[in-house]
């Protein structure tokens, strides 16, 4: 008999050569060897080609009771938005994973995609200490933000210090923090004492970077069968192009929101299922890469993340790929052994002014994300008037010129000739005005847009990391007689927190006061066209009277 498997997943098919299949349906394989994570067949419909393996589970020539009981407890009937976000490895005797997003506009079927044992990756990276027997003070939530993968995991101590380790700076009048390794530098943070001295903040990047992304271009595989867009990043500290795709992205994301808990990940570009070859949707989402990568080469500690520099500086081969893809998939740095990596200074931080501090920042995000939605709908109904009700409106007046232009030529008289063009040509300019004003939004409020959709993402993130400091600080509330590691490990918490707040205060300056700049500047030439053009018109009044 032939070979048989059970289908896990809906899946639809998008492209030439897929089909579509369905839960629970039984598909004919032509051969159990995958094609990048493609396996060829036929559905009970009789149509032939291809669907992604991670969707269909293998069951040889015997046909099993159709219930999901069966399946291993890893395969759930759906995979949940985090599983395919994270891209959490099956165990069932399928042998695939939840790479491939059903309905999304990439899906896992490269040398990304690899399920076999990571056996040339050691277990344990940096030196990470065991945890101590017994020892739960700031354990689970209070480590842990909620999307991440690796709840549970608890802050050991002890042992050899992580080779990877993140500094938080704290600037002290009077000299330099002991633990802290740093010389004096100018602070910029918030009064946590109320002596003037400064709060924590990421210690810089020593070799700071950027990187561009170049216009995406449409590739194909499978012999013309799979399309799919590419993108060129070239960062400054290499100079090397390499091409990665939107699904390259989507995996690196999920691999930094689950390694760092109490920093804001920007979110990426939304998926889209169709129209993905679209010049406009093209144009739009290298323009979310750009915000992207920009505040991701800006961050402190994420431009200098191992497996963001692998993202972006390792070539084609396929061997140093997926070396790369399972050393970050099996990094035990992650979630709360974070903080195994960071150093803080000798003097500990007063709680109740953290926790006065990270209250005022609830109240500032709460107020913030009210106004971006508030400014967002204004800002994109003026656009829309603008690219309409505008140019119409614009429109008609030239065409009410142009059409008293002709009224007055049937009068003949040749002195009357100037005149008639001028208005002519004065109907044409408010046309052509109204035509600036529909342009106009691309250039100066659609990039605020996407600036405020980009802090959205940011704000959203805050809870959760807000979640794992107050955990931590109750902790401590409910144990007032602990001291030694449970103060410590909050402190540690606390420093990185207040540090990642002090980075996101200063992005936003950046970034709001570079945007209002561009956007005024972009006003003011704007209606310097139009009063060119105006004044274009009237001199046509006076060349021929």
């Amino acid at each position: 008999m032939a070979l048989k498997a059970r289908v896990l997943y809906d899946f639809h098919s998008e492209n030439p050569g897929e089909i579509s299949i369905t839960e629970n349906e039984l598909v004919t394989l032509f051969s159990e060897e995958q094609l990048e994570g493609w396996l060829e067949g036929e559905n009970s419909r009789g149509e032939a080609g291809l669907f992604p393996a991670s969707y269909v589970e293998i069951i040889g020539t015997t046909l099993p009771p159709a219930t999901t009981a069966s399946l291993p407890q890893s395969q759930s009937p759906v995979p949940t938005q985090s599983q395919r976000a994270l891209g959490a490895s099956s165990g069932g005797s399928g042998g695939g994973s939840f790479n491939t997003s059903q309905g999304s506009d990439d899906d896992w079927d490269d040398d990304w995609d690899d399920s076999s044992p990571a056996t040339d990756v050691p277990q344990g990276v940096g030196g990470v200490p065991s945890l101590v027997p017994g020892d739960h003070l700031l354990a689970c939530a209070a480590w842990e933000r909620p999307a991440a993968s690796a709840a549970g995991k608890e802050l050991g101590h002890g042992g050899e210090e992580p080779q990877q380790v993140l500094h938080i700076r704290q600037v002290w009048r009077g000299g330099i923090p002991a633990g802290g390794g740093l010389g004096i530098c100018e602070g910029r943070g918030p009064d946590l004492r109320g002596d003037g001295k400064h709060g924590p903040e990421w210690q810089e990047n020593p070799y700071p970077f950027t990187c561009t992304i170049d216009d995406p271009t449409k590739q194909t595989k499978f012999k013309g069968m799979k399309s799919y867009m590419s993108y060129g990043l070239t960062p400054t500290h290499t100079n090397v192009q390499v091409n990665r795709r939107y699904k390259h992205f989507d995996w690196l994301y999920a691999r930094l929101v689950e390694r760092f808990p109490v920093i804001s990940v920007p979110h990426l570009p939304e998926k889209q299922a169709t129209g993905r070859f679209e010049e406009d949707f093209i144009s739009k989402r290298r323009k979310g890469l750009i915000w992207w990568m920009n505040h991701m080469t800006s961050h402190p500690v994420l431009a200098r993340c191992d497996v963001f520099q692998h993202f972006l500086t390792c070539g084609a081969d396929e061997k140093p790929w997926k070396q790369g893809k399972r050393k970050a998939e099996r990094d035990e740095l992650v979630g709360a052994n974070f903080f195994l990596t960071i150093s803080t200074p000798a003097v500990p931080l007063d709680l109740q002014e953290v926790e006065s501090k990270i209250e005022g920042f609830k109240v500032f995000t709460k107020r913030m994300d009210e106004n971006i939605v508030v400014m967002n709908t204004t800002i994109n109904e003026f656009a829309r008037k603008q690219i309409t009700g505008f140019k119409k409106e614009y429109q008609k007046v030239g065409q009410s010129f142009k059409l008293l232009s002709q009224a007055f030529e049937l009068d003949q008289q040749a002195y009357s000739v100037g005149l008639n063009q001028a208005i002519t040509y004065t109907g044409e300019a408010y046309e052509a005005i109204g035509e600036y004003f529909a342009e106009q939004p691309r250039q100066d409020l659609d990039p605020i847009s996407d600036l405020l959709d980009l802090y959205r993402g940011h704000l959203s993130n805050f809870p959760d990391i807000i979640h794992v400091q107050k955990g931590a600080l109750t902790k401590v509330k409910d144990c007032p007689k602990q001291e030694g590691d449970l103060h410590d490990r909050c402190n540690i918490i606390s420093c990185a927190t207040l540090a990642e707040i002090q980075h996101f205060h200063h992005t936003r300056v950046r970034d709001f006061r570079s945007q209002m700049q561009h956007h005024l500047r972009q006003q003011i030439g704007f209606f310097q066209k139009i009063t060119a053009k105006l004044e274009d018109a009237l001199q046509r009044y006076d060349d021929n009277h």
